[in-house]
């Protein structure tokens, strides 16, 4: 197969795979999911999930969070891990939200990106998640899977961003992404899958005798 029809499979395949695609951080608004977000770096979604009802329920909005003291939001979200990090963004960046954008989460990619504790990839979900908007978040499943399946041979995540998109039809991205983390988690895992083993690996690449090293992100 060329590198177009090896996407074309991967995209029928996984729409087959998971017709439905969830997403996997629970939350109410825009506010709520740039916070699970932020909390989900170096953290599992079921764990953000375990601690975000205690936070959400202590404040749930810009004007609420930006009032707490940094150490009440800390005590709950330090199970996250990186807690004093993670607890200092959270607080500052409600606060930037109401004193700059009338306590609303703007919806654009830029503005996201200068907040505290909110990187490309955080942006990118908020974007695609809360606003609809097309956006190709990479996190660490996708751009494994995208070297496994030779769809990019990217040094990080923004060549593999780049690549992705340049492949897959745009209205397909924010669906796409979220099906290709749903694979990598419960199909084709870092540790259960070498490139060899899983039905997609096997279904694009029928010959490979050897494992499929991945460029880390």
């Amino acid at each position: 197969m060329t590198k177009r029809q090896r996407a074309e499979f991967v995209h029928r395949r996984l729409d087959e795979l998971f017709p439905e695609t969830p997403i996997p951080l629970n939350h109410t608004d825009a506010f709520t999911l740039l916070v699970a977000v932020l909390l989900s770096a170096q953290c599992t979604d079921v764990r953000v999930n375990e601690v975000t009802p205690r936070l959400f329920s202590l404040a749930s909005t810009p004007e609420v969070m930006a009032a707490q003291p940094v150490d009440t939001i800390l005590e709950i979200v330090r199970p996250c891990g990186l807690g004093p990090q993670k607890a200092a963004a959270i607080s500052a960046l409600s606060k930037i939200l109401v004193a700059d954008f009338g306590g609303e989460v703007p919806a654009d990619l830029a503005q996201l990106e200068t907040l505290p504790g909110v990187g490309h990839k955080t942006a990118q979900v908020v974007m695609a998640q809360a606003f609809g908007v097309p956006a190709f978040p990479v996190d660490t499943h996708i751009h494994r899977l995208a070297q496994r399946w030779e769809l990019s041979s990217g040094r990080n995540v923004r060549e593999t961003e780049r690549d992705l998109k340049s492949l897959f039809p745009e209205e397909s991205w924010n669906r796409l992404h979220l099906q290709i983390i749903f694979y990598g988690r419960e199909v084709c895992p870092a540790r259960r899958c070498d490139g060899l083993a899983c039905e997609l690996c096997q279904s694009l690449f029928p010959g490979r005798k050897r494992p499929r090293p991945v460029n880390k992100a």
